[in-house]
């Protein structure tokens, strides 16, 4: 007997699992160990899991769960079908992620794993990684894929996010007009702050009309420029629900708004693109209207504290003004015009009266001197000397003193100056002193 072996592999690249044939053919018994080059079925399913393991990447598989199997051991064994064939899949324990107990059989899913091959039984059958629900799997894969973009490209950036206005003048909201969003953002506006005016752009909010109405109704916002903050969201739902704030050609039309952005889209733990791309990302709607207006009490609070501190600082400020006045008002009287003229006034009285004490005093001891001088003088004075009489003799017509005889000759007019009076007379003649 000879036994001939084969192994085919059926464009195992292009298909999801192999499919092996071994053909057999008996022909003379006497023969069976003419092929000596034969495997075992060990070595076989090993080699088709190789095969297998190395060929095909990890990849998503969808289908529907049946026959699942919850051994004690923690792992959790199934089927997964569609409407012409089915696939066994081990999903292990270590593997698990997250709750796994509400997976039941009937529920379409979407698998992410490696396919391989159990040798002990040569079953073929996926490993499986991940579990998620089919329809929000795909769109959850969607949902990171844009995300991951987006960041790259730096939508998300907190240096490009715009603040908030302290105190807006008009509030913008971007939303349907029939949702419970609306009805909770107006609630909550009107009991903090009632007095600031609220625009509604209505759009639709689910739906495949949603994204470019949200579009078409931020745009219209921009156009109009009559708010200082836009709110845009709806209120809680599935993820295929709130799917229309996931849209790429929303996320840049929220980026590029010059009117900060507060998004405010399902609950607390859900999680859109606008979320992301916003200014500022609100946990519900009610949220958003508390984080785009103060609460008025508080305001109102805080502005009568303010006024009581301006208060304050004013009659300090007061009180400091006077001080300086009063000691400006007391240099002014000090410098004034009138007072400056009266110490004018006195100085000059008081000059005046050192001038004339001083004057008096100079002249009478001017006088004492001119007094002592006159004595002296007349001492010595020829006028002194008359007294004792002699006379002073000068020419009549010159009034030269004659000091000599021959200072005149017979004939000339003379004058004689005595103690009392004078004397005129004519020279008759002269006598010389050594005659």
């Amino acid at each position: 007997m000879r036994l001939n072996g084969q192994l085919y592999a059926d464009d195992f690249f292009g298909k999801s699992f192999a499919r092996f044939v071994i053909l057999v053919s008996m022909e003379d018994s006497g023969q069976a160990d003419a092929f000596a080059g034969a495997i075992t079925v060990s070595q076989l399913n090993r080699q088709a899991k190789t095969l297998l393991e190395s060929g095909l990447a990890r990849l998503w598989v969808e289908g529907e769960i049946s026959n699942l199997a919850r051994p004690a051991s923690g792992h959790l064994y199934f089927s997964l079908k569609d409407k012409s064939a089915q696939v066994r899949a081990a999903f292990f324990r270590q593997r698990q992620r997250g709750p796994t107990i509400g997976l039941k059989d009937g529920d379409q899913v979407l698998v992410y794993g490696r396919v391989s091959i159990y040798e002990a039984r040569g079953d073929y059958q996926l490993i499986v990684e991940q579990v998620e629900p089919a329809g929000e799997g795909a769109l959850k894969r969607q949902f990171e894929v844009l995300k991951k973009m987006l960041a790259a490209e730096g939508l998300f950036d907190e240096d490009r996010k715009q603040d908030l206005p302290g105190m807006p003048d008009r509030i913008g909201v971007i939303t349907s007009p029939t949702g419970a969003a609306i009805r909770d953002i107006i609630s909550v506006l009107g009991r903090r702050f009632p007095s600031i005016p609220v625009v509604i752009y209505p759009a639709a909010v689910q739906g495949d009309a949603a994204p470019p109405e949200l579009i078409a109704a931020l745009e219209m916002a921009v156009r109009r420029d009559e708010c200082d903050v836009l709110i845009i969201g709806r209120g809680g739902g599935s993820l295929e629900d709130l799917w229309a704030f996931n849209d790429e050609k929303l996320a840049r039309a929220i980026a590029e708004s010059p009117i900060p952005i507060v998004s405010a889209v399902g609950h607390e733990i859900d999680f859109t693109i606008a979320d992301f791309v916003a200014d500022v990302r609100a946990p519900t709607p009610s949220g958003a209207a508390e984080l785009v207006v103060p609460d008025r009490d508080d305001w109102l609070r805080s502005i009568s504290s303010l006024a009581a501190r301006i208060a304050r600082l004013g009659q300090r400020a007061i009180e400091d003004r006077g001080q300086t006045l009063d000691w400006l008002a007391r240099r002014l009287a000090q410098s004034s015009p009138s007072a400056t003229l009266h110490r004018s006034m006195t100085r000059l009285s008081n000059l005046r009266q050192r001038l004339s004490a001083g004057g008096r005093s100079a002249l009478a001891d001017n006088t004492h001197r001119l007094e002592l001088a006159m004595r002296g003088l007349h001492a010595v004075s020829p006028l002194a000397t008359l007294d004792r009489g002699y006379a002073i003799v000068e020419d009549a017509q010159s009034g030269k003193v004659l000091m000599s005889a021959s200072d005149t000759t017979a004939g000339d007019d003379i004058r004689a100056r005595l103690a009392q009076g004078e004397l005129i007379a004519t020279v008759k003649t002269t006598k010389k002193a050594d005659d």
